[in-house]
């Protein structure tokens, strides 16, 4: 056996992935919604699983990816709409490995990542339930990417940090608003629609200008993918004018200026918001 056939072998011995055992769950993130971005674990592991519990957020294109036979369980949420409540979530994970089945507890980007995938991990420890943690490609970094942002750059940030728009119960949004608007960063809110209007106060009310760069990416990487460009102060009037729907992101900072430049518009479906453009997207809506 020649040396590159002996590294062939040992790539392909570590990619096989153990069947995933009867009474064991699998927390898999299913990245932003692209299948191309799954990862080959995880799309082992749905291909093994007899039992899937998935969000709203997985795509119709890697549900079609799923094991024909395995029962698949919808848990899917939305904000202020929960279809099930966490805490049943949660028991219906041991109730199913109880019964010897193998799941996967299959989520959108990265289970760890505003994911709640640590809280039903600790449930799983609690009850004493066999588990691993598949990671996926978080939202923010995939779609980010699809749109030409990058979320880190030398001549414009130096950090990125994810910071959650919505919080528990729907508390009030409190964050470390002066750091997050410290110059040389990238900040990325999740869910941050509904408190889109605390954002834009509390950044510029903390020293950010008003016309820093911001985009908005509504189901990134899928063919559904809709992006804005525009500023701090027109945030709102951009999410209200084109139609901004959960699941989108705010990426805030002056990476978004490079949206233009290193992004497809015409596969994006993106514009950028300004007073010429707004005139001729207004209402337009990607196919």
């Amino acid at each position: 056996m020649t040396t590159s056939q002996r590294k062939k072998c040992l790539v392909e011995f570590q990619l096989a992935e153990q069947p995933l055992r009867a009474g064991e769950v699998a927390i898999v993130g299913a990245g932003p919604g692209d299948p191309g971005l799954l990862t080959l674990r995880a799309l082992m592991l749905i291909k093994q699983a007899d039992a899937i519990v998935y969000d709203r957020l997985v795509s119709p294109q890697i549900m079609e990816l799923v094991n024909p036979a395995a029962e698949r369980i919808h848990v899917g949420k939305a904000s202020g709409c929960h279809y099930v409540p966490q805490e049943d979530t949660n028991e219906l994970l041991v109730q199913l490995a109880v019964k010897q089945r193998r799941v996967v507890r299959l989520k959108g980007g990265d289970p760890y990542i505003f994911g709640r995938g640590g809280e039903e991990a600790e449930f799983l420890v609690d009850n004493h339930i066999d588990f691993q943690v598949v990671p996926g490609i978080t939202s923010a970094a995939g779609c980010a990417s699809y749109c030409g942002i990058p979320l880190t750059h030398r001549d414009y940030s130096q950090s990125v940090t994810f910071v959650t728009g919505h919080r528990k119960a729907d508390q009030s949004l409190e964050l470390n608003w002066r750091v997050l608007a410290a110059p040389g960063q990238t900040r990325v809110f999740y869910m941050g629609l509904h408190n889109a209007p605390t954002i834009v106060r509390e950044l510029i009310a903390h020293g950010l200008p008003g016309d820093c760069p911001v985009a908005l990416v509504e189901r990134g990487t899928t063919p559904q993918q809709h992006m804005a460009v525009t500023t701090l102060l027109d945030l709102e009037a951009t999410i209200a004018r084109e139609g901004f729907q959960p699941p989108t992101l705010i990426i805030v900072g002056d990476v978004v200026r490079l949206a233009e430049k290193l992004a497809q518009p015409t596969a994006a479906g993106w514009y950028i918001s300004q007073p010429e453009a707004t005139a001729a997207s207004a209402g337009g809506r990607p196919a």
